[in-house]
């Protein structure tokens, strides 16, 4: 069964040919949403908020659900600074992030939806089938129910392809979860206009293109297993697969994906890596009223860092025409400056290993996470100080060749006003050592897929780069 399931995956993700529509159609396609759907974004002031208030040292709802502004005192033993305090997304109800998918002429499509957040860069993005909160599908809002959420309600189990618990980002959320889930359904169902049928590979090959696809999609798509074979079959599968302009880095990444032994270290070593740093560290979260919190300020119009560092809270007024409610307003989180998110990988023994390294967060559920080789997001990586940080100067200097992908990614819209970071994988060569500094340890591509089937293992950040990495 589960070969079976491994094989569709790997099948729709080398189709590009879409029996509906091509991929280059995809994209006049979302202008087109664009263009149909009425949005009217503006920054407010706090007091401007409807059914947002300033109580019990934290901004929240009237009706105590969506989420929180809180504030937090963050204490830990590991990095430079020991203790800090900030603002922070309290979002504990866990939501629904899911992919209905259908065989069609023997391909796994998989229903995408054009979606408008407040916060996108470019306003409609590709989302998931389904993409809601648990306040959403409750209709705390007193809107009308997410389409498609009855299938995803009423699954059966021999319909789920994929089913995880998966965090957000760490330095912004405190312990938020969402379940990815795929789905398999079988006949028609009714298809509304913002919705299109992709294959996995379409998805993929929209993802080289900047904020086209967003957060929600790469987190579910970067879980989805392909499987392990020997050494002839993925010969064969690249035999399949190959085209004149496939390459050598797609074509060996392939090997990285399917190939289960060869690692340079082995799952009971990374298991043993992060244990040790869980065991040795620790992270003390504590709530503190906002008006409290040292070193921010909160005024009409957001609140911010006294020397304008990280991040702001802002409030916003939104319409948009499409969504289960019209007209709202609400809180987001405006980023100081673009982050930069990348992996280094290189070869080892024959199999392309990636650079990982254990990264605390303090909104992180089990203290430490996986994460990309190099991950500037609160602070400004452009002034970084020459050798603070492993691996930031050669990702930023290396030479285009060596650049096997690099776009601009927006985060989730529904909490982030326009945050993009840049998403950069680096093909290293033999100036890159073996050894690595003491938080970071080398990993296949197939053990990261093996780790993100379990919670709280690989950060967003880690699985958005995962996610766009392609075999064709």
């Amino acid at each position: 069964m589960m070969n079976d399931i491994y094989m569709q995956f790997l099948k729709s993700a080398f189709s590009v040919n879409n029996t509906y529509t091509s991929t280059e159609k995809v994209q006049k396609w979302l202008k087109k949403q664009n263009e149909q759907v009425r949005v009217n974004i503006n920054r407010i002031p706090f007091s401007k908020l409807k059914q947002w208030n300033f109580k019990e040292g934290k901004l929240c709802h009237d009706s105590g659900s969506f989420f929180s502004i809180d504030g937090i005192n963050v204490k830990t033993n590991w990095g430079l600074v020991n203790e800090w305090q900030q603002p922070i997304i309290n979002q504990q109800e866990i939501g629904y992030l899911g992919f209905i998918t259908k065989m069609i002429n023997g391909i796994l499509y998989f229903l995408i939806q054009a979606k408008i957040e407040p916060g996108n860069v470019s306003y409609v993005q590709l989302s998931p089938t389904l993409q809601a909160t648990r306040s959403n599908y409750t209709q705390v809002h007193k809107g009308s129910k997410p389409l498609y959420l009855e299938y995803f309600q009423n699954a059966k189990p021999h319909q789920i392809l994929l089913d995880q618990l998966q965090s957000e980002q760490g330095s912004r959320f405190l312990r938020k979860r969402n379940r990815n889930i795929i789905i398999q359904l079988e006949g028609d169902i009714q298809i509304h206009e913002n919705f299109i049928w992709l294959t996995l590979g379409q998805i993929k090959e929209l993802l080289k293109f900047d904020n086209l696809v967003n957060m929600d999609t790469r987190t579910v798509i970067s879980g989805i297993p392909f499987g392990s074979y020997s050494a002839e079959s993925i010969d064969f599968f690249n035999f399949l697969g190959d085209s004149s302009d496939k390459s050598y880095f797609q074509k060996e990444i392939l090997k990285s994906a399917l190939t289960k032994d060869k690692a340079f270290n082995s799952i009971e070593d990374v298991i043993t890596f992060i244990t040790n740093l869980k065991s040795g560290y620790d992270l003390e979260i504590s709530k503190i009223p906002l008006e409290n919190i040292n070193g921010w300020n909160i005024g009409e119009n957001n609140i911010s860092h006294e020397y304008n560092k990280y991040f702001k809270v802002i409030a916003v007024d939104v319409e948009i025409g499409n969504r289960e409610v019209v007209k709202w307003s609400q809180p987001m989180i405006e980023p100081a400056q673009e982050g930069l998110c990348a992996f280094v990988c290189k070869k080892i023994d024959g199999i392309i290993h990636f650079a990982v390294q254990a990264k605390l967060e303090c909104g992180n559920f089990d203290t430490f996470e996986l994460a990309p080789t190099v991950q500037c997001l609160t602070g400004n990586y452009r002034q970084t100080k020459e050798g603070a940080l492993p691996f930031l100067e050669y990702v930023l200097n290396a030479p285009s060749e060596q650049i096997i992908f690099d776009t601009l990614q927006s985060e989730e819209g529904g909490r982030f006003y326009k945050e993009q970071n840049r998403n950069r994988i680096v093909f290293a060569g033999e100036e890159i050592p073996i050894e690595l500094p003491s938080s970071y340890i080398w990993m296949t591509l197939n053990q990261l897929n093996t780790f993100i089937k379990f919670n709280n293992y690989l950060n967003i950040q880690a699985r958005s780069l995962i996610a766009s990495i392609s075999f064709i």
